[in-house]
């Protein structure tokens, strides 16, 4: 994603409308993370128009026109790295009134500008210095596979595509092992015709292989001889570079247990997705030794900020971005200033994607966790409230061992 010339991330107040290019398939996906519903976004469009000739007969035509919207929704489809985002007109034009509802296609190569309904805060800011990061590593192929299945994934910074899943009859134990040693190969050759086809090669980057037993060694192997067969220079070297990995599933949920494996860790230990699945095994280790210092639920966690105990030493909020994307305005404010506590109390704050794995298992805790500088109790239970007799239940807590 590119910033317009004319603008700095320094210079950007809570009234500057930010103009941006996206250049690349996952600029869809920040795109996606920084329009909420009210902000204002310009971009070009392409609407029909109806025109009456003096003779009554109407033509309908497509122009080609710049529209600003008040936006009231958006969709973002990860496999085809699109983006519509639907709205109210807000400036009137010589094809379109005020008030008229149009959905924008946001392209690649094609600038749009964003107004911040709320301005722009903590979190919108981070999100937008994320997507104008010039120092972006390549997706990590990952393909997970068992005999007859295959899941071929790209595992970026912040999300995970599933490319194409490639399935293919296996003959059983019963048949021949002639027939058995044919159904594989045939299995292998699509495999390898699917990746070629499905994610770009051309520019090194990592590979892994995981399966149950040997099928992802015997995959690596197919690719290395298909090379040579080919003459294939490219092909032998991501052959030879790739990471072969047990896995227990040829299942895409496998990821998790793929991605903790020393092997990886090790290739890969800069990667940002590796950081925060470390993160999220840090934070069940914890839950497990229940020792006071990993909690979960809106309630525990506003509890452990507001006492200063996710601070320095230690101290991290885990947050989906799904919070921020909230239609409440005062939700997505809570949020942000949540964040914001933790980072003045010297705290660590990351907010995971919930299109990665390691935010979808945060998803399952209700998308917001902590891991505390300091053990401290009873997060969970209810209090009291001034003046009044009633209890406030909590949501979550880490009573649970998982």
């Amino acid at each position: 994603m590119r910033l317009s010339k004319k603008q700095t991330l320094e210079a950007i107040d809570a009234d500057t409308g930010v103009a941006l290019m996206p250049t690349e398939p996952e600029d869809m996906w920040h795109a996606h993370n920084l329009i909420a519903i009210g902000d204002i976004v310009k971009a070009h469009a392409i609407r029909k128009v109806n025109t009456e000739s003096v003779t009554g007969s109407v033509k309908t035509e497509r122009v080609h026109t710049d529209l600003v919207v008040n936006v009231t929704s958006t969709f973002f489809d990860p496999a085809a790295s699109s983006l519509h985002v639907s709205g109210t007109v807000t400036n009137e034009n010589a094809y379109v009134n005020i008030g008229q509802y149009h959905t924008l296609d946001l392209e690649l190569n094609r600038p749009f500008t964003i107004w911040k309904q709320d301005g722009w805060d903590s979190v919108a800011l981070q999100t937008l210095r994320e997507a104008v990061d010039d120092e972006k590593a390549d997706a990590t192929v990952a393909i997970v596979m068992h005999e007859g299945l295959a899941n071929i994934c790209l595992i970026t910074d912040f999300q995970t595509i599933i490319k194409q899943r490639v399935e293919s009859s296996i003959p059983k134990k019963r048949s021949s092992a002639k027939d058995t040693a044919g159904g594989l190969a045939a299995f292998y050759e699509k495999t390898l015709a699917t990746l070629i086809r499905t994610v770009d090669m051309n520019n090194p980057r990592p590979m892994l292989l995981a399966s149950p037993g040997f099928v992802a060694q015997d995959f690596r192997a197919y690719m290395q001889s298909e090379g040579a067969r080919r003459a294939d220079k490219r092909l032998q070297r991501v052959a030879k570079n790739a990471v072969v990995v047990h896995s227990s599933t040829g299942y895409v949920h496998s990821l998790n247990e793929i991605l903790k494996s020393p092997e990886v860790q090790a290739t890969m230990r800069d990667k940002r997705f590796t950081n925060e699945s470390r993160l999220m095994d840090q934070f069940y280790d914890r839950l497990r030794k229940d020792d006071g210092r990993a909690w979960y639920g809106v309630k525990p966690v506003e509890k452990a900020v507001a006492e200063g105990a996710v601070g320095p030493g230690g101290g991290v909020l885990l947050i989906n971005n799904s919070f921020f994307r909230s239609l409440d305005v005062p939700t997505r404010k809570k949020y942000v200033a949540l964040v914001d506590k933790v980072k003045e109390d010297g705290g660590e704050a990351k907010v995971l994607s919930s299109d990665h794995e390691s935010g979808q298992r945060l998803d399952t805790l209700g998308g917001i966790a902590c891991i505390l500088t300091y053990p401290v109790f009873d997060l969970d239970e209810d209090e009291d409230e001034e003046g009044e007799g009633d209890a406030e239940g909590a949501a979550g807590g880490a009573a649970a061992v998982i």
